[in-house]
């Protein structure tokens, strides 16, 4: 049984100025995004500047849409009682299925003004997208939030601010999933130049079943338990239109490429 290591989750404080490791985390992925993403954008003749304003809609769209999702997905009663709470964002909550729709919103605006196929976009950007991913869930181990469920595995980890048992570190095996796992998926696909559209649907589809399957060992979140069936969460809920929806474009994306060649 390993204990949890109590980590402050204030990285600085600074008078009533206060840097969370979460937030660091944040900044951390955007700027391996941006690094990353400046090195490729020559293959669809983009300026760093191009990428610069990729990256920044790309922040907006995660930071609206996530913490859009998590009211509406999450916590739609409490927004009910309470409308401002969706502007408090200092209070916490953030949903990566909103976060997501937020992105492809922002990429679409990103597409028109650049005047290429939304695709193009998400196929450049998706390799980048485990970077946050990753990092957002070492900010969710670091802030203890979001733990597992209870474990006798000899790895299982003790919470001391939840209670007394030892628990899956679902944060940590996230991390390992969305972050280290998806990113060599999706760059070894990367370097392959699939047919336009498959990198997406790979990022959906891998996402999709690593977060279905990793709810298993989640705790669910207390308000909302179980949504369906004594054992399906919504994160796996929301997950599940992922896989079709990755499925679907991946075939699709082998279908035009074949026509292509065919034409």
């Amino acid at each position: 049984m390993l204990q949890y290591p109590q980590i402050d989750p204030i990285l600085v404080a600074i008078g009533p100025l206060k840097i969370h490791w979460y937030g660091l985390m944040y900044l951390i992925g955007f700027a391996g995004a941006w690094l990353i993403a400046s090195k490729r954008g020559h293959r669809l003749g983009w300026s760093r500047d191009d990428v610069s304003d990729l990256i920044f809609y790309g922040a907006v769209g995660v930071v609206l849409g996530g913490r859009f999702g998590y009211v509406f997905f999450y916590n739609f009663d409490r927004f009910l009682e309470d409308p401002l709470w969706l502007l408090r964002v200092w209070e916490g909550g953030m949903s990566f299925h909103g976060g997501l729709l937020g992105v492809i919103t922002a990429m679409v605006i990103f597409a028109r003004r650049m005047q290429v196929s939304m695709l193009t976009v998400t196929d450049f950007i998706a390799p980048l997208v485990p970077i946050g991913l990753g990092a957002g869930r070492v900010g969710n181990f670091i802030g203890g939030e979001l733990w597992g469920r209870p474990t006798d595995l000899p790895w299982g980890m003790v919470f001391p601010h939840v209670d007394n048992l030892a628990r899956h570190p679902s944060q940590l095996y996230q991390f390992a999933l969305e972050g280290v796992a998806l990113f060599a998926i999706l760059n070894l696909l990367d370097r392959k130049r699939p047919a336009r559209g498959v990198i997406s649907g790979c990022f959906l589809l891998c996402y999709g079943i690593f977060r279905f399957m990793m709810e298993f060992v989640r705790q669910p979140d207390a308000h909302l338990g179980f949504v369906a069936l004594d054992w399906l969460t919504m994160g796996q809920l929301l997950s599940l239109p992922m896989i079709v929806a990755g499925i679907a474009l991946i075939i699709w994306g082998k279908k035009q490429k074949i026509l292509d060649q065919k034409s």
